[in-house]
């Protein structure tokens, strides 16, 4: 289970519903592309040839294609257990152990990987345009920027003239040493000493 970006109160509730004790809920607070997850790793540590264990949608799992099946493979081959998607009742290897049930919850997992790595694509596209266009709309991203003060120019002209130390300067103007030289070459620009470079 994971919780940076969903409920994670929802999916506690839905494994605690079907009875899973709440030792054996593992809770990651990283993203399911994260694949440096300690309580995953814990999990999967602690997993036995003939365990179930239960997700609440494929993209627990990963969220790309590739680490969905990976994963997939590597718990129901490799440790051999079971997993039963609670989203996606098709998604449960303790179903259909034969030909037929294999052949088809391989076709599911194919799919749902598929969809779980596209829907994170399209999110990360509409995140880009979304934020493109709000810059060509003049929003602003970040801090704020740091106003030089009204007597910036006279404080400038002190420190020019040592009667102020560079330190002294800063914190007449509160700002950062970067914000200072910043404002400082916009206001030689906006002077027309040409120091401004």
């Amino acid at each position: 289970m994971s919780s940076a970006d969903q409920n994670e109160d929802r999916q506690m509730a839905a494994m605690l519903k079907i009875a899973v004790p709440s030792e054996n809920i593992y809770i990651d607070k990283l993203s399911g592309k994260d694949f440096e997850r300690t309580g995953y790793k814990e999990m999967v540590g602690k997993l036995k040839a003939g365990d179930l264990l239960y997700i609440l949608s494929i993209d627990r799992l990963g969220r790309n294609y590739e680490e969905i099946q990976n994963q997939w493979r590597i718990l129901t081959k490799e440790i051999g257990i079971d997993i039963c998607v609670l989203d996606m009742p098709l998604l449960d290897t303790r179903n259909g152990k034969d030909l037929m049930g294999t052949f088809i919850a391989d076709l599911v997992l194919q799919i749902l990987s598929f969809v779980a790595q596209s829907e994170r694509e399209n999110i990360k596209k509409r995140q880009a345009e979304g934020i493109a266009a709000a810059k060509a709309r003049g929003v602003k991203f970040g801090r704020p920027e740091k106003a030089a003060p009204d007597d910036f120019g006279r404080i400038v002209k002190a420190w020019e003239k040592k009667k102020l130390t560079f330190a002294d300067a800063l914190e007449m103007c509160d700002m950062s040493e970067a914000t200072f030289y910043r404002r400082l070459r916009e206001y030689r620009l906006l002077q027309g000493d040409g120091k401004g470079k």
